[in-house]
């Protein structure tokens, strides 16, 4: 379907035409009439398919068709990073190119003189405002941003936010906005907790969901199934072999980061970090030093999984399993990106083979296993559907450590101590008197253990 299609104003079209889009992804089909309607949406569609476009481009000719005040802020758009505020800002600029729709993007990080920019934005009334939550917030509190007229209020990541902690806040937000708003929610997964906020700040939406896309069939993708320990040897193994520059690493928290940060710089490599410690400062020196060449290895959580576009990226290395399907096709897509080929290895400990091996369920095919170096030692065998494995590579697998029986059998009374002949035990809890919090009295089980056997003088009281 093209753009043209849609009943989009000429000016918008126009600007399309300049940036040569012509025909919509999925999700723009999907979205575009019914944002043009005026319903409130729901809609489920990972990075990179277009959803930016998706309820940029109708909100943009809405507003531009007039009946809005040209002197408040008709649309607020709440995304989780100020990367990502920032990339929506870029795109508004060509998207509105032919048109009086103008934008600011709020977030933090920044000096006095972006804030006092951002404040005379907000006091004029910019059409779009794309702001992170807490920034926002932090403006809102000063008491000069008017949220009373908007029109039109979306989440983008919805999901991220929520996971960054933001629910709170876009709640206390979305309080300030009209009633008679019309609401957009986009997220890349749709957990329990995002229906839940859906249902307190939508109204009717239209739900659309675009099935989370397979992986580029130009990534390599392969897996190397090792001990925890190790993972920092296969790491090094494949910057001597396969790629040490232009590599993302991305790693399950901030603390992994800096560990790894630390070892692969001490071992010579020229890595960076990326995380949320860092303020915005660092974190635009970081990408720009990565982008520039200046540093060839970058080490990051999530944060760069989505929203950030980073071009000829030869690697891309999960040194920890990813929680979600959604967020192993996030990370290796950051790699073959505009029809170049590119490679994506995930290192497996074994406390992770149940979660890969629901992610090669997901992707429809078991993902090629390549081994550990030999000079690293024995790797474990690859067993996801062992329940309790621990990553051994031989042996019985651990038993389930709160099992009710097994608990019932440690706690069981010894058949060779002289107090265990009686024919049943009697309950715990009449040795063990509860206190008003639920805890054993220690000291009323030893005295009653006493008591019980006063009788024999050679019985042992700390038995």
């Amino acid at each position: 379907m093209k753009f043209d299609e849609f009943d989009l104003g000429y000016d918008v079209l126009d600007a399309l035409d300049a940036m040569h889009f012509e025909e919509c992804t999925p999700i723009q089909e999907k979205a575009i009439a019914p944002i043009l309607d005026g319903n409130d949406m729901i809609a489920c569609a990972q990075t990179g398919t277009g959803k930016t476009a998706a309820y940029l481009l109708p909100i943009i000719s809405m507003i531009n068709d007039g009946g809005y005040p040209e002197d408040a802020i008709n649309c607020v758009v709440m995304v989780p990073t100020h990367e990502l505020a920032q990339q929506i800002d870029r795109q508004m600029e060509g998207f509105s190119y032919f048109v009086p729709v103008t934008s600011l993007a709020i977030h933090g990080g920044n000096d006095g003189k972006e804030f006092a920019r951002q404040q005379r934005g907000l006091k004029m009334g910019a059409d779009i405002v794309i702001a992170t939550p807490g920034r926002l917030l932090a403006h809102m509190k000063m008491g000069y941003v008017d949220l009373s007229r908007v029109s039109f209020f979306v989440l983008d990541e919805a999901d991220r936010m929520l996971d960054m902690g933001f629910s709170d806040d876009i709640l206390q937000i979305a309080k300030q906005l009209p009633d008679d708003r019309q609401t957009l929610l986009f997220s890349a997964t749709m957990p329990p907790k995002i229906q839940r906020l859906a249902q307190t700040i939508l109204n009717n939406p239209v739900e659309v969901k675009i099935a989370v896309s397979k992986p580029s069939e130009n990534i390599d993708q392969s897996a190397i199934v090792c001990h925890e320990a190790q993972k920092t040897g296969v790491l090094k193994h494949l910057f001597k072999t396969c790629h040490s520059k232009r590599v993302i690493v991305f790693a399950a928290s901030k603390l992994n980061v800096k560990d790894l940060t630390r070892e692969l710089k001490r071992s010579g490599w020229k890595t960076g970090e990326m995380h949320s410690d860092l303020d915005q400062n660092e974190r635009e020196k970081v990408m720009l030093d990565f982008k520039s060449g200046r540093i060839d290895i970058l080490v990051a959580t999530d944060i760069v999984a989505r929203g950030i576009d980073i071009d000829d990226i030869t690697m891309v290395v999960n040194y920890d399993v990813p929680r979600e399907a959604e967020d192993y096709v996030h990370r290796i897509g950051r790699t073959a990106r505009a029809g170049t080929e590119g490679k994506a290895v995930t290192l497996v400990g074994g406390r992770d083979q149940q979660r890969f091996g629901m992610i090669e369920s997901f992707l429809g095919a078991e993902v090629r296993k390549d081994p550990v170096p030999a000079e690293l030692g024995d790797a474990p065998d690859y067993r996801p559907q062992s329940r309790g494995q621990r990553g051994q590579s031989s042996g019985k697998p651990k038993g389930n450590r709160n099992n009710p029986r097994r608990k019932q059998r440690k706690d069981a009374p010894k058949t060779d101590s002289p107090s265990n002949t009686a024919p049943a035990a009697q309950p715990q809890e009449t040795n063990q008197p509860q206190q008003s919090d639920g805890k054993p009295k220690k000291r009323r089980r030893y005295y009653n253990h006493r008591r019980k056997h006063s009788a024999e003088k050679d019985s042992n009281p700390k038995d």
